[in-house]
C-alpha cells in the first residue's frame, strides 16, 4: 500500500520531469491515459515518459513552480504554474496548471491524468 506522500511524491516527480525532461523514475502505470482540452494526449505509461524526455511540447517548458496538493482517495489534485523557454518581446507564454492524478493506494502508480490549462503571457 502506497502511502499518502509516496502518492503526492509520483504526480510531484511528473510535475518536475515537464521542466527537467527526466521521466525515466516517473511512476507511470503501464496502461496510463492523460487527458487535455478533452483531447487524449496520453495513451500508455512508456508513450507518456518518452514524450516528457524528449517531445517538443515538453522541452519547451523551462520552469515550474512549486506545486499544491490535495488528496481526495485515489486522486492527487496538483495546482501549479509552468513557464516555457521561448520569449517575444520580453514576454514568455506560461500556463496554470491544474492536473487531477488517479494513483491508487494499491499500487502507487499513476493510472490517468487529467489536466486543465489556462495560458497566460508574462515578462
Amino acid at each position: 500500500m502506497a502511502s499518502e506522500e509516496e502518492r503526492i511524491a509520483a504526480a510531484r516527480s511528473y510535475i518536475e520531469a515537464l521542466a527537467s525532461h527526466q521521466a525515466d523514475d516517473v511512476p507511470f502505470a503501464p496502461d496510463c491515459t492523460r487527458i487535455e482540452f478533452g483531447v487524449k494526449t496520453g495513451f500508455n505509461g512508456k508513450q507518456l515518459r518518452r514524450d516528457l524526455n524528449r517531445a517538443p511540447q515538453y522541452k519547451v517548458i523551462k520552469s515550474v513552480s512549486a506545486p499544491e496538493f490535495s488528496v481526495n482517495g485515489d486522486e492527487i489534485r496538483a495546482q501549479f504554474e509552468l513557464i516555457t523557454k521561448p520569449s517575444l518581446a520580453g514576454r514568455r507564454v506560461g500556463a496554470r496548471i491544474d492536473e487531477t492524478f488517479l494513483i491508487p493506494a494499491s499500487d502507487g502508480l499513476i493510472h490517468h491524468i487529467h489536466a486543465v490549462v489556462r495560458p497566460f503571457l508574462t515578462r
